[in-house]
């Protein structure tokens, strides 16, 4: 089906047909919009305003035009010009009524369109280095990342979901050490602890674990342990790759999957790093000063050039960032979308001026086997490349007071923590209901309620509602193709078809504006206008008529949750 509303293209034709004899050749963008007054009509059209200027016109005279030479159609019960020459319409019920058979023929594509047909993107999230378990934070980024790949996945996008993360650095050697002093005895607070650790018991877990040679198997890696204390660089790997499978445990638990894991010391390892740089250099795009090796970001809208490679030899963090995303585009992603914390909000102008700094030939000498050279030209790097959603950071509320620690995790509020408190249903919508640079408090006693002050709750009770009404009435669904929907003239029906045909356009946005909460609050609204309807009418009536067309809107709101929900990662139950 179409991403836009199923009658918006229609009306749009009947206008259209009208213009080739008020005005065949002038320009005109037919924009057809929703009156926030209902008593306004279901649609306006502002084509003969936007046609008073090129034909030297009154606009409410043209509008007056327009109506004469309209079409007739039964999907319009009158059409009226109001204000400066706006056109308003609205629709006979039977223009509503042809939504659901299309709807309940869609199916479980309802919503789905193929805009992005032939397009790849890639989406990269999560992306947490390997050195503690997965926090609320990460929660939230699996959210955003897992639904916005379902969103462009309805869209007909080919997607690819990718992790990255380091298994070496700073970081890295901080878990090392930890798990190693751990290893050897130690413990927080002790003569001879490491004075930048990791504290949270997870760190004992993991040198236990080493001690007794267990092996670590990810779905990336797998390590034995040596199970010798000494042997920082067995620590080292056997840490990582213990993290990484817990790691997979917690997304495995929230439903989130990856195609690909990218490692950041790949970049070192195959020359991908020093091929970026050295274009730069050739590109006339860096300086020395003060021993360092600098890049003129401010060439491309920073604030300040930036340093690149430091006094000491070693790359600053945008440097592989860099190196890394022209891999994307290198791969074949005309668009990539990284989905981080605010505090990520720096990394954007350097890495987005690196990459058109870089612009150029891919191929140039020494480069290494294999591996093209940065250069934005042969793989058309555009400027606001690659596309950024950052989130803000997720307080906890349990008992009415905030949690900020875990026993496990040493200083936070766990993923696994939130989802064995609540379930992985209510943290999905919970975490997608707000904008995602907007602060969010999540309340454990709100997403265990078992009552409709619980918004995911008030959703999937509507599905079971229905599912409840079909149970009743022992017939199946297929019996509902093609029925007379006539009957279907009540307020509540109206309203929810009505709200019905917006959920194509309402998937499409969310997908546009990387903005799932759109979906999230549709959905909310949808159960409301259902519960409104099931609340001020009978479905299982004696009238045949009524009762089955009824039962075929029931039907086809039921397949918009099921739809909407699974795009957000949530499940529809059939009974609670």
């Amino acid at each position: 089906m179409s991403s836009t509303h199923p009658l918006k293209d229609q009306i749009a034709l009947l206008i259209g047909i009208a213009l080739e004899t008020v005005a065949p050749d002038a320009p005109v963008s037919l924009e057809i919009e929703r009156p926030k007054n209902s008593a306004h009509g279901d649609f306006s059209s502002n084509a003969a305003l936007q046609l008073a200027r090129p034909l030297k016109r009154n606009p409410r005279e043209l509008a007056q035009l327009i109506l004469t030479e309209l079409p007739k159609s039964p999907l319009i019960a009158r059409a009226e010009i109001a204000g400066a020459g706006f056109i308003n319409f609205h629709l006979t019920p039977a223009a509503w009524h042809g939504l659901v058979p299309q709807i309940r023929s869609a199916g479980a594509t309802f919503g789905h369109s193929d805009a992005g047909k032939g397009h790849k993107v890639l989406v990269e999230f999560v992306s947490a280095n390997p050195t503690g378990p997965l926090h609320v934070g990460h929660g939230r980024q699996a959210a955003l990342g897992d639904a916005i790949c379902n969103l462009y996945a309805a869209q007909g996008w080919d997607v690819y979901r990718e992790f990255y993360y380091n298994d070496a650095g700073v970081q890295i050697a901080t878990l090392a050490n930890s798990v190693q002093a751990r290893a050897k005895g130690l413990k927080p607070g002790d003569a001879g602890w490491p004075e930048a650790a990791y504290n949270g018991d997870y760190i004992a877990d993991i040198a236990a674990d080493f001690l007794a040679r267990k092996t670590m198997k990810s779905d990336d890696r797998e390590f034995t342990a040596s199970g010798n204390a000494d042997d920082l660089d067995s620590i080292r790997q056997f840490a990582v790759a213990y993290l990484r499978h817990e790691q997979d445990l917690d997304l495995k638990a929230f439903a989130v999957r990856f195609d690909h894991y990218y490692l950041e010391s790949s970049l070192y390892t195959s020359g991908r790093v020093e091929a970026t740089v050295k274009r730069l250099i050739e590109a006339g795009k860096t300086y020395e000063q003060d021993g360092a090796l600098w890049l003129r970001t401010t060439d491309y809208g920073d604030d300040k050039d930036r340093v690149m490679k430091k006094s000491d030899g070693t790359y600053t963090y945008f440097v592989p960032d860099i190196a890394y995303h022209i891999a994307k585009r290198e791969r074949g992603y005309e668009r990539a979308i990284n989905i981080q914390g605010t505090d990520h909000h720096g990394t954007i102008a350097r890495v987005r001026a690196g990459l058109q700094a870089a612009g150029g030939s891919l191929r140039s000498s020494g480069a290494p086997t294999g591996v093209p050279l940065a250069g934005a030209a042969n793989v058309g790097i555009p400027e606001g490349y690659p596309d950024y959603l950052l989130h803000t950071m997720v307080r906890v509320m349990r008992g009415g007071e905030e949690v900020k620690i875990s026993k496990r995790a040493g200083s936070y509020v766990t993923l696994r923590d939130l989802i064995e408190w609540a379930s992985k249903d209510a943290v999905r919508f919970f975490l997608l209901s707000r904008k995602a640079d907007t602060e969010y408090i999540f309340d454990v006693d709100l997403a265990i309620a078992k009552n409709t002050d619980n918004p995911v709750y008030y959703v999937q009770y509507a599905h079971a509602r229905i599912c409840r009404v079909f149970e009743e009435w022992g017939g199946q669904p297929a019996a509902l193709d093609g029925v007379d929907l006539a009957p279907l003239t009540a307020p509540h029906e109206l309203a929810l078809m009505q709200r019905l045909a917006e959920y194509p356009e309402t998937v499409a946005a969310a997908a546009k504006e990387l903005a799932p909460h759109l979906l999230v609050h549709y959905l909310g609204v949808l159960a409301g206008d259902f519960h409104a309807w099931y609340n001020a009418e009978k479905f299982l009536v004696d009238d045949a008529a009524t009762k089955l067309a009824r039962l075929a809107l029931a039907d086809a709101t039921r397949i918009a949750i099921v739809n909407g929900l699974a795009l957000l990662g949530v499940s529809a139950p059939e009974k609670m």
